[in-house]
């Protein structure tokens, strides 16, 4: 079984706002998934993405691959955690 972190949408027409999730790379965009990460509002204008960075380096470290956008997430949160630190 090949899981993916991707992500899912859940915003309405013209509003959208997607889930950070894990799932079977065979489930359809929208349908079951493993776990819920976070949340990504494209159309905010600050603070766009708000996600468990922990989890989600949890499941890559199971072999979870990232979906482009997810990965860049991750590596942009992964940059601000080192720099707080």
């Amino acid at each position: 079984m090949a899981v993916r972190i991707r992500l899912k949408r859940i915003g309405a027409k013209n509003a959208p706002v997607f889930r950070i999730v894990v799932a079977d790379s065979r489930s359809p965009r929208d349908g079951k998934f493993i776990e819920e990460l976070g949340t990504y509002w494209p159309r905010k204008k600050s603070n766009k993405v708000h996600f468990n960075l922990e989890r989600a380096q949890h499941w890559l470290g199971k072999g979870a691959q990232p979906s482009e956008t997810v990965a860049s997430f991750i590596k942009k949160a992964a940059k601000a955690a080192a720099a707080a630190a």
